[in-house]
């Protein structure tokens, strides 16, 4: 009886291994490629905001969606697109954060994202001295001041038109159209052109500065001079697409570099070549900014346009990968003369009013005062500055706008603002202006 036992036993277990092997045969293996998924990215910070990314994955949509942060639930909201971006208010400065997700959908159980950490900003200090500069004699013309570009607090260069009387008393007829800061005295210049537009010294409507021996110059007659640190040269081939001068310019290196103007222009010089891009607008561009966007991928530029027929029509143009153009919808119905922003997101233009895009929505930011402002730019997304008509200058430090009332009235046109160093220039009673701020 113990042979036929044995075998009984035998072809039980070999049984068994049949059917679990035919049952492991019949069944897939889930791909974790189709498995849904839930990420969190922090997108940015400032001194009491964190700015965060949720992506997901094989997701049926809508989903629910909570969000917590140190463990503590701060956000519940239906999610109805694969990404969104949820800003996170009232922090304190210089603060860890630690967020995590879950999502539930009809047709799955939660699933949880990975924990992130976002550390805010501290503030910075609104605590400047400022002293103001003054270019020009009363009589002989009416100066004024379009761009500033700062290499350091020791070298900085404003341009635009001066105008002075020569010996006898009389308007010297060959107008300064730049002025430079060596660190301890302002020095008028004469930065002459080919006489591409007939003058010599033509007005400078803007500047670019890379280094103190690789500075751009955009004349008013459409030419540009580069600066090498001991000459100038001059560039007349972009006047015949121009048709006026440039508004702005924003590059990497003389060789990698955006040049905007009026009717939607939009160029790109490369390595000797001009390339004009097709803009998709024929508004007037006043402003563009370049940055390296959130993941480093790469780099991208935005545009300031306004339509120049109906000041309430505005967009952002966003160029990618060199000359492909997309657009950012304003829906300020205001209009839009200048564009900042630190790492893609969040965005800031100012204009007929100051205005942010935080969560895909723009919002508008109030001051104490309600002045038109001209320009934008900042250190960081706690650091920024901003200015405009009627000596308007105002600096946000991560956490409020402070409005200086006690600084020199003008009509401020740019800003450049490096470190603890900011210069602003435009005219004030016919004369040309510079205003500089040293943080205390």
């Amino acid at each position: 009886m113990v042979p036929k036992i044995k075998q009984l036993l035998f072809l039980l277990l070999f049984t068994s291994a049949l059917s679990i092997t035919f049952l492991s045969s019949c069944s897939t293996p889930t791909d974790p490629k189709l498995l849904p998924t839930l990420t969190l990215t922090v997108n940015g910070v400032n001194s009491t905001e964190v700015f965060i990314k949720l992506s997901t994955n094989n997701v049926t949509l809508p989903a629910s969606v909570s969000l917590s942060r140190n463990n503590k639930q701060i956000n519940s909201f239906t999610l109805v697109t694969a990404d969104t971006t949820i800003v996170d208010e009232g922090l304190n400065p210089n603060q860890s954060y630690t967020y995590l997700a879950s999502i539930q959908s009809s047709n799955h159980t939660a699933v949880k994202s990975e924990a992130v950490i976002a550390t805010t900003m501290d503030t910075t200090s609104h605590n400047f001295t400022w002293q103001m500069f003054t270019f020009g004699d009363a009589g002989a013309g009416s100066s004024t001041l379009y761009d500033v570009a700062m290499i350091n607090e020791n070298n900085i260069w404003a341009v635009g038109a001066i105008y002075l009387k020569d010996s006898t008393g009389q308007p010297d007829p060959n107008a300064y159209n730049a002025v430079h800061w060596n660190g301890s005295k302002w020095e008028l210049k004469r930065i002459k052109t080919n006489a591409c537009g007939g003058v010599v010294y033509p007005p400078i409507k803007t500047i670019f500065a890379f280094s103190s021996n690789d500075i751009l110059f955009a004349h008013i007659d459409g030419s540009i001079s580069h600066y090498n640190g001991i000459e100038f040269t001059n560039d007349c081939s972009l006047i015949t697409q121009l048709n006026g001068s440039a508004n702005k310019m924003w590059g990497r290196s003389k060789n990698d570099f955006y040049v905007v103007s009026g009717n939607g222009f939009v160029a790109l010089y490369q390595n000797g070549q001009w390339q004009k891009i097709e803009s998709g607008t024929n508004w007037d561009i006043y402003d563009v900014f370049g940055y390296t966007n959130s993941d480093n991928s790469q780099q991208e530029i935005l545009c300031a346009s306004t339509d120049q027929n109906n000041y309430s029509n505005s967009t952002i143009l966003k160029i990618s990968d060199k000359t492909k153009v997309d657009r950012i919808d304003l829906n300020t119905n205001r209009l839009t003369g200048s564009v900042w922003t630190d790492r893609g997101f969040p965005i800031y233009v100012c204009g007929d009013g100051i205005f942010t895009n935080k969560s895909g929505e723009w919002d508008e930011i109030k001051l104490p005062v309600n002045y038109a402002t001209s320009k934008i730019r900042g250190n960081g997304l706690n650091d920024i500055f901003l200015c405009g008509v009627l000596g308007l200058i105002a600096h946000y430090n991560g956490g409020d706008w402070k409005v200086y009332n006690d600084v020199y009235n003008a009509v401020y046109t740019s800003v450049n603002f490096k470190g603890d160093v900011a210069a602003f220039v435009g005219w004030r009673n016919g004369k040309g202006v510079i205003t500089v701020g040293r943080r205390n």
